[in-house]
């Protein structure tokens, strides 16, 4: 299980940084994401009983705390290692389309409108799929998508929407945890 883990993981770095190269601000985004696989790697005691879903789930971190900073540029590399990795995931083909989507604009707020349709799916294939120990939370924004309200993934009761960022960044509620 950990060697397909650790197999995607490299996969998806090395096409991240293959497709790099033209530019060195795009290099330099690249080594970030390794950074940040190092380092927002998922919690050892929150594991998904999915290794391709475990394999994605810290750039989902990734990009909900990139969202809630409103940092367009760190969503997109994010979405980019999303899409990747959620080709590789059956039933995960919206998933990579929202997250395509999401690494093709610098609008924040498209990003966000994006994100919330890649949470939806990104929820059901964790309930699928079972968690392998500890929790996770399900949050709740309800002024999120015009009032319709729109939920997120999060290993923390504390809220921090990724919605609306700072301007309303304790607006939401958990809902329900994953164990």
């Amino acid at each position: 299980m950990r060697t397909t883990k650790h197999l995607l993981i490299t996969l998806i770095v090395a096409a991240l940084f293959a497709a790099a190269c033209t530019s060195s601000v795009q290099q330099d985004q690249q080594e970030e994401v390794k950074e940040s696989m190092a380092s927002s790697k998922t919690s050892e005691a929150v594991s998904l009983k999915d290794d391709q879903l475990n394999a994605i789930y810290p750039y989902y971190q990734h990009l909900t705390a990139a969202l809630i900073e409103a940092d367009a540029t760190e969503a997109k590399v994010a979405a980019a290692a999303i899409e990747l990795g959620a080709k590789e995931i059956p039933d995960a083909g919206s998933i990579s389309s929202q997250a395509s989507k999401i690494a093709a604009t610098n609008d924040i707020e498209a990003q966000r409108i994006e994100f919330a349709a890649l949470s939806t799916n990104f929820i059901a294939l964790l309930k699928k799929g079972g968690m392998g120990g500890g929790e996770l939370y399900i949050a709740h924004c309800p002024m999120a998508s015009n009032d319709k309200g729109a939920d997120w993934v999060t290993n923390s009761r504390e809220i921090k929407n990724p919605y609306f960022g700072e301007s309303m960044l304790t607006c939401g509620t958990i809902k329900e945890t994953l164990k």
